[in-house]
C-alpha cells in the first residue's frame, strides 16, 4: 500500500473512531430520554432494558465522514495542497472527485434506510413494506451510484437488478446478525477491514477510504456494544451497516482482465461474507421448516445455537469473529492466486462451513 493512501487511511480511521464514540454516547442519552429502548423478550437475548440509539451514532458518523471527505476533496482539488498526505496523494484526489456524485447518492440511500430502520425500531413495521423500500433504495444505489456487479453483462438494468438482490440480501443478513452483543458490528468490522486490504492492493482509494471509515465507526460503537452491551444499534444501525457492507463488496475490484487473473475472483464476496450468509440461510431454513415466518425473530441463530452447545457469550462471539477472519483471509488469497489455487480457496470455504454444520449436528446429538 502506498504511503499516501496509508496516511490518509489512518486519519480516516481515527476520525471515524473518535467521532463514533462521541456520537454513540450522545445517542445513548437521547435514546434513554425519548424512550427508544429494547425491552427483554422471549425471542431476544437481552435480559435488561437497553437503549437502541446506536444506529444514530453509526449513521451520523459515516455520513459526517463522507461529507468531510467531499469538502476536503473540493478544497484540495482547487487548492492543490496534497503534500500533507504524501507525495502520491494527488493521484487519488481526482479519483475521489470523479466519484463525488456517487457518494452523494450513496448518502441519500443510506439516509432512507436509516429513517426506515429508526421508524421500525419505534413502530415495529411489517416485513413487506420494509422489503419494498429496501429494494427501491438498492436499485437506486445500483443504477445511479454505480453500486453494482458487472458479471460480464453489458445491460445496466440487468446488473442493477441483480445487484439489488445482493444489496437487500446483505441488508437483511446484518439485520439478522444483530442478535447478540457485538456480533453484527464485529463481523462487519472484520469484513470491512478485509475489503480495505483488497481495495488497497488494487489501488482503489475510494473503496479503501470508505472501508476504513466503516471499520473505524463500528469499532467506536463496539466500545459500548461488546458484551455486556450498554447500547444496541437497532434496525436503524443494522440496515445501514448491511447497506455499506454490500456497497463495499460490489465496489471492490476483484477481477483484473489486464492481469489475466481467473474469473473465479468474482466469488470473493461470497467467501468474505460466508459466515454471515450461513447464519442467514440456516436460520431462515429452520424457521420455514417449522412453519414460521423467516422475518419473525427468535433464538435459533448460529450464535444462539453455539451458546446452547455450552459456550459463553464471549466465546460465541469470538468463534464468529475467528470463523469470519478465516474466510476473509481466504478471500484475499482468492483474489491474488492463479489457477487452480484460488478455486481451491473457494472449495476450502465450503469445507469450513461443512465442518461447522457437522459440529452443530454432533452437539444436537449429544443433547438428546
Amino acid at each position: 500500500m502506498e504511503e499516501s493512501l496509508g496516511v490518509f487511511s489512518i486519519l480516516c480511521f481515527l476520525a471515524a473512531f473518535v467521532t463514533s464514540i462521541l456520537l454513540t454516547l450522545a445517542a445513548k442519552r437521547i435514546a434513554i430520554r425519548v424512550g427508544l429502548l429494547a425491552h427483554p423478550k422471549s425471542d431476544r437475548f437481552n435480559k435488561k432494558i437497553i437503549p437502541m440509539g446506536g444506529g444514530i451514532g453509526i449513521f451520523l458518523t459515516i455520513t459526517l465522514a463522507c461529507l468531510a471527505i467531499l469538502v476536503l476533496i473540493r478544497i484540495l482539488v482547487y487548492d492543490g495542497t496534497t503534500e500533507v498526505f504524501g507525495r502520491d496523494f494527488a493521484l487519488y484526489i481526482q479519483g475521489f472527485a470523479d466519484k463525488s456524485i456517487q457518494l452523494w447518492i450513496t448518502i441519500a440511500c443510506a439516509s432512507v434506510l436509516f429513517l426506515l430502520g429508526l421508524w421500525d425500531d419505534i413502530k415495529n413495521l411489517k416485513p413487506l413494506p420494509k422489503l419494498l423500500v429496501e429494494f427501491a433504495v438498492a436499485f437506486a444505489a445500483a443504477y445511479w451510484a454505480d453500486v453494482r456487479v458487472e458479471l460480464f453483462i453489458e445491460s445496466r438494468i440487468i446488473t442493477s437488478i441483480l445487484s439489488s438482490f445482493w444489496i437487500v440480501l446483505l441488508i437483511n443478513v446484518f439485520n439478522f446478525l444483530d442478535n447478540m452483543d457485538g456480533a453484527s458490528a464485529g463481523m462487519a468490522v472484520i469484513i470491512s477491514m478485509f475489503l480495505f486490504v483488497i481495495a488497497s492492493l488494487s489501488g482503489q482509494a475510494f473503496v479503501a477510504g470508505l472501508s476504513i471509515i466503516v471499520a473505524g465507526t463500528l469499532i467506536g460503537f463496539l466500545v459500548f456494544n461488546f458484551h455486556p452491551a450498554s447500547i444496541f444499534m437497532g434496525d436503524a444501525g443494522s440496515l445501514v451497516v448491511g447497506f455499506f457492507i454490500a456497497l463495499l463488496t460490489l465496489k471492490t475490484t476483484y477481477y483484473h482482465q489486464s492481469d489475466e487473473n481467473p474469473w473465479y475472483t468474482v466469488l470473493a464476496p461470497l467467501v468474505i461474507t460466508a459466515i454471515p450468509l450461513y447464519d442467514f440461510i440456516s436460520v431462515t431454513v429452520l424457521r420455514i421448516s417449522q412453519g414460521k415466518s423467516p422475518f419473525i425473530g427468535d433464538t435459533q441463530h448460529f450464535s444462539h445455537r453455539l451458546k446452547k452447545l455450552g459456550m459463553t457469550e464471549f466465546q460465541t462471539v469470538l468463534t464468529l469473529y475467528l470463523a469470519t477472519i478465516t474466510t476473509g483471509l481466504g478471500a484475499i488469497v482468492l483474489t491474488r492466486a492463479a489457477w487452480p489455487y484460488g478455486l481451491l480457496v473457494f472449495l476450502q470455504t465450503i469445507m469450513v462451513l461443512e465442518i461447522i454444520i457437522l459440529l452443530e449436528s454432533t452437539g444436537k446429538n449429544d443433547n438428546k
